[in-house]
């Protein structure tokens, strides 16, 4: 099928926004490429369980499109026009099963020489649409907290080494009472600015008490979702001919409610969570992982303006089998591992902090959890620079946001 033969009613089985989104835009996915399509599709389908920063994305993505003229939209879409599919791919039911086209015909644009060709018109066309639709003022620079090295009682190798090119470390932070005081920073910020999903709280372990304003996720919280999703993943791997491409597929497919989350729950954030299990590798095994995908995540879906990060002790490397079983017997914790883990994922968040809108003001402070060492980023903070100053994390924090 074509998008030229698109019809309205092909879209019942997408959820209620999702379904009206689609078909207030029709006339227009009518008139482009099949090769294009599918990837806008995919992105939609999900659309009554997206964040409010990728609603408004995707609404001004195709808001743009609209707007196109006909010798904008040809010149807009003529790579997409110029790739060949074959006849599988369009005979596959890419209306209810987008994401798995786009999987599809991946493989074909590899397999035919044609993905350097889909690359380009890609690029071309997000650089296109970044230019018609630039990303609104933020109301307050970004902010990023990352918390490590929890129960490490010493550690004599130097910290923040990737990042200490970029700000200031600081060696004679006072530790007293840094997580309350890091959690009340999130918390005030979210008061004076309260945006939807904008303020985030996210713990490798448990959660600690803090201020329901901020959005959080904790690996402790989540245990029984985790140990449902373990329980499912072994029942499917040990079925016959259950290769990897397919269980990625049955478990792209679980529901919070399989999972034994309530239908009353806060629908666009028990999917979030349910998807750090089933799209992440080791999220479910290891704290460190679960900790790093779920900001990378954050950030890339949720754009918010505050998030805390704290990461807890991960269990050491054992057998697979035995990871995936959940079995809490002889698991034992690698704290100076998981430092050293939560070191480049401070990293990592700060890598995937700049890729946002505001970047060039954005801040980072990342502390060694009950020490005296942190490094803070910031725009009128100074590059690869040491301070001795004594200072507590409140005004560490306040000197980064600036």
């Amino acid at each position: 099928m074509l998008p030229t033969e698109l019809k309205a009613d092909q879209f019942a089985g997408y959820p209620p926004d999702a379904r009206k989104l689609i078909v207030v835009h029709l006339g227009v996915l009518r008139q482009l490429p099949i090769s294009f399509v599918p990837n806008l599709l995919r992105e939609a389908i999900d659309y009554d369980f997206k964040f409010p920063a990728e609603r408004a994305a995707l609404d001004g993505e195709l808001a743009v499109i609209s707007a196109l003229t006909p010798a904008q939209r040809k010149e807009w879409f003529q790579g997409f026009e110029e790739i060949s599919l074959s006849a599988k791919l369009l005979d596959f039911d890419w209306v209810d099963q987008p994401a798995q086209f786009v999987e599809q015909q991946a493989a074909y644009l590899w397999t035919t020489g044609q993905l350097d060709g889909f690359r380009k018109a890609a690029t071309g066309y997000g650089n296109r649409l970044q230019d018609a639709a630039p990303p609104a003022p933020l109301p307050v620079r970004r902010l990023g907290i990352a918390i490590i090295g929890q129960g490490v009682e010493s550690y004599g190798a130097p910290l923040f080494r990737n990042l200490r090119e970029h700000g200031t470390y600081f060696g004679r932070v006072k530790p007293e009472n840094g997580l309350q005081l890091l959690l009340e920073v999130a918390s005030s910020r979210a008061k004076v600015n309260p945006v939807n999903y904008g303020h985030w709280y996210v713990d490798g372990g448990a959660a600690a008490d803090h201020d329901r304003l901020l959005t959080s996720v904790s690996y402790a919280g989540l245990e029984p979702i985790r140990a449902a999703l373990l329980k499912k993943m072994n029942a499917e791997i040990a079925q016959p001919g259950m290769g990897p491409e397919e269980l990625r597929t049955r478990m792209a497919k679980v529901s919070p409610q399989e999972l034994g989350m309530s239908a009353a729950g806060d629908a666009v954030l028990d999917r979030f969570q349910v998807r750090l299990f089933t799209e992440g590798s080791g999220t479910q095994i290891f704290s460190t992982t679960f900790a790093q995908w779920t900001t990378r995540e954050v950030l890339r879906r949720a754009q918010p303006l505050t998030l805390l990060v704290r990461f807890a002790p991960r269990q050491r490397q054992r057998p697979m089998n035995e990871l995936l079983s959940d079995s809490r017997e002889g698991a034992d914790l690698d704290f100076v591992g998981s430092l050293r883990d939560a070191d480049m994922a401070a990293y990592y968040q700060w890598i995937n902090q700049q890729r946002l809108p505001g970047s060039d003001q954005s801040a980072l402070v990342v502390w060694f959890e009950g020490h005296n060492q942190a490094l803070a980023i910031g725009p009128s903070l100074p590059r690869n620079t040491k301070s001795d100053s004594e200072i507590d994390l409140a005004r560490l924090v306040s000197l980064a946001v600036g």
